[in-house]
């Protein structure tokens, strides 16, 4: 079963309804079917076929929708970026998956084209940019039915995940394993379907706002998609559209409580809320809750790798606020020691995580192009998280250490290693150790502690401005530390937990989030 199948047949079954808004543009479900196999043809056209990758390096827009589900319906894969990653970044990218065809922001088109070369073909989105074809050309034309794709081209994304080593990785995630999870698990679980609009604010290339896009089309609603994160105009879209249901991350509802405190009624049309990321305050929900009582919140844990993994019920968000939830249905845990025997209720081990056979239901078939890694991340087909976890007698998760050495900021996973390895391209660092600490909007923020030596370190600001250009906007650190040494053990390895504490300290912040 195929992902473009199910949106096509949601066109022949109500072709008038609203597919789609952005901004100024409604799209029916009969025009979205028409431009998902217009752009298919016009993918063909130009050679990208069965197998072939397709990175889409775009901000929310129409155009992203389309060129996902199209990609599917010509048997290629779909790779997003999201544009908060630089140009440098995604040419890294674009070379690991040997995509054929980058789908790019107009505005970002130079920029990318530098960071590219000169042989690598692309498409701008969003307006025209000298030099390249606009999407439009793809648009194709044509009442011809698309070649049926081989049974067992069964991939349909590319999702890039930061490993601890610094190494991005590619998560191959099949139909299935997309289908599975948001076009059944989420409707069951949370209660969801054809009759419900839905509202995208997180980057659609980012697995939050993704995760909401094909819930609606594969549910068969109405999508709503917002080009900018601004509360007042997500508050105007809700009451305009009467949308029922939309995802945040925990730093966005933040963002959006002033708005909310002054015209909760603006909202009122909202009944389910999803909610995934960094944990969530329960002071936060509790004025959520206070303002929008109609509203119900579920949060859940997953990974990019391992789909949703468990669910926490609106009934269940204060009452086991700490939690993560429970197993979603179908999912299998366990939690054991480092010798891989499983650990009695209540104590700590690895979470381990399956559901049948990897790439067939909510599980990843591999790492594209990571055989050996592909095989180190499974034991006896349980994959293995890399989180440390408990559960409690009634089936209740508890997270209680993060993968090694990952900071949440904004719903983003950062992991330490890459920012290190890009401070330590600076001259003036000995070492650098960067952590996470306590931020009031974004949940977490980074912080780098740089070990200095003979020659002069860089200034907060060179550091911040080094990274700005060299990685995503969002890795930065916030606050720049220096260190005559750093802590280590005694085979040399920087303990960051003893310098968590004294940063704390010297950027007079506490252990716990504010809510």
């Amino acid at each position: 079963m195929r992902l473009e199948t199910i949106l096509l047949s949601h066109a022949r079954a109500h072709p008038g309804k609203t597919a789609l808004v952005c901004g100024d543009e409604r799209l029916t479900w009969a025009d979205l079917g028409h431009r998902v196999r217009a752009v298919a043809r016009g993918l063909l056209a130009r050679g990208i076929g069965p197998g072939d990758r397709v990175v889409l390096y775009m901000s929310n827009r129409a155009e992203f929708v389309e060129a996902f589900f199209a990609i599917q319906a010509a048997g290629a894969i779909a790779v997003p970026v999201t544009t908060r990653l630089t140009p440098r970044e995604l040419a890294w990218f674009r070379a690991d998956s040997g995509a054929g065809l980058v789908i790019c922001d107009a505005a970002a088109a130079g920029a990318a084209r530098a960071e590219l070369g000169p042989d690598v073909a692309m498409i701008t989105a969003g307006g025209q940019a000298e030099g390249f074809a606009g999407f439009d050309t793809l648009r194709l034309p044509g009442d011809t039915p698309l070649p049926p794709v081989a049974v067992d081209r069964d991939e349909a994304a590319i999702l890039y995940t930061s490993g601890t080593t610094g190494r991005p990785k590619g998560v191959v995630l099949t139909h299935a394993n997309i289908l599975v999870c948001h076009g059944y698990m989420n409707a069951v679980d949370w209660g969801i379907g054809g009759d419900d609009t839905y509202l995208v604010a997180a980057p659609m290339a980012h697995r939050a706002g993704m995760g909401r896009m094909i819930n609606a089309m594969l549910l068969g609603g109405t999508l709503i998609v917002m080009t900018r994160f601004d509360p007042d105009d997500i508050l105007a879209a809700i009451a305009r559209e009467r949308v029922t249901v939309m995802g945040l991350v925990p730093t966005m509802v933040r963002m959006m409580m002033p708005a909310l405190d002054a015209a909760p009624e603006r909202a009122a049309s909202l009944r389910r809320l999803a909610v995934t990321g960094e944990a969530f305050p329960v002071p936060l929900k509790e004025r959520l809750m206070a303002l929008l009582p109609q509203l119900e919140i579920v949060s859940f844990f997953g990974m990019t790798e391992a789909g949703g993994v468990t669910g926490l019920m609106h009934r269940e968000q204060v009452t086991h606020a700490a939690s993560v939830g429970r197993p979603s249905p179908g999912v299998e845990v366990r939690i054991v020691a480092e010798d891989g025997r499983d650990v009695a209720p209540g104590e700590p081990g690895e979470l381990l995580v399956r559901a049948g056979r990897p790439g067939a239901f909510t599980v990843m078939k591999g790492y594209f192009n990571r055989p050996e890694e592909t095989a180190a991340a499974f034991t006896d087909g349980w994959f293995r998280t890399g989180d440390m976890a408990r559960q409690d007698a009634d089936g209740y998760l508890y997270i209680v250490d993060r993968k090694k050495d990952m900071i949440v900021s904004g719903g983003f996973n950062i992991y330490s290693k890459e920012v290190e390895l890009t401070i330590g391209e600076l001259p003036g660092v000995v070492d650098v150790a960067v952590i996470g600490v306590p931020d009031p909007v974004f949940g977490e923020a980074v912080v780098a502690v740089i070990e200095t030596g003979p020659a002069a370190p860089p200034d907060p600001a060179a550091v911040i401005e080094h990274c700005r250009s060299r990685i995503g906007g969002y890795k930065k650190p916030k606050h720049v530390l220096y260190r005559d040494r750093l802590p280590r053990n005694a085979t040399g390895k920087v303990l960051k937990r003893e310098i968590l504490p004294a940063a704390l300290a010297e950027l007079g912040l506490t252990t716990e989030p504010a809510p």
